[in-house]
Parts: C-alpha cells; sequence; structure tokens
C-alpha cells in the first residue's frame, strides 16, 4: 500500500458489530471475516477520501506510535483485503 493510494470499502462491503459474539466484523456478500480491536480501529479510519499516508498519521497520533511501524501493520492487513476483494483503492 503506498502512501497517497486511497484504500476504501467498495458496494457491499461494511462494518458490522455481532451483538452475539460482541465483536466487530467486516461483511461482503456471503463472506465474513472477524476483525480484532486493531482491525476494527483502521478500518474506522477508512472514508473513501483520506490517503493511505494520511490514515496511518491519525492512527500514530490517536495510539501515540510510531508512524512507520502503523504504515507496516496496516499495509499488510490492508493489501491482505484487497487480495481478498474487501477493500479497493484509488490512487
Amino acid at each position: 500500500m503506498e502512501g497517497d493510494e486511497v484504500p476504501y470499502l467498495p458496494r457491499g462491503v461494511r462494518l458490522h458489530h455481532d451483538k452475539v459474539r460482541e465483536s466487530w466484523v467486516l461483511l461482503a456478500p456471503e463472506r465474513a471475516i472477524m476483525l480484532d480491536q486493531i482491525g476494527h480501529a483502521v478500518l474506522t479510519e477508512l472514508d473513501g477520501t483520506r490517503s493511505f499516508a494520511e490514515i496511518t498519521a491519525a492512527l500514530a497520533k490517536k495510539y501515540d506510535a510510531p508512524k512507520e511501524e502503523i504504515a507496516k501493520d496496516s499495509a499488510g492487513f490492508l493489501r491482505a483485503l484487497r487480495d481478498r476483494r474487501f477493500l479497493e483503492v484509488r490512487e
């Protein structure tokens, strides 16, 4: 994931709070992924307008963590979601 790319959830993909399991889930048609707290934190920052660099800077500030570490971990997570078609990117 490059800094100027804008990640977003495509049509039909959404975050959902599963009240039975008391956890967040990323839902897509006939697919679902259980999210941990970190995955949820990253995905809640996606708004379809901010770049990956802006999102990682916001997360670094919010959680008082090194931006490089957040960028590395988030890039891998978002790349995996993109490969599974839960995420799209605008350049």
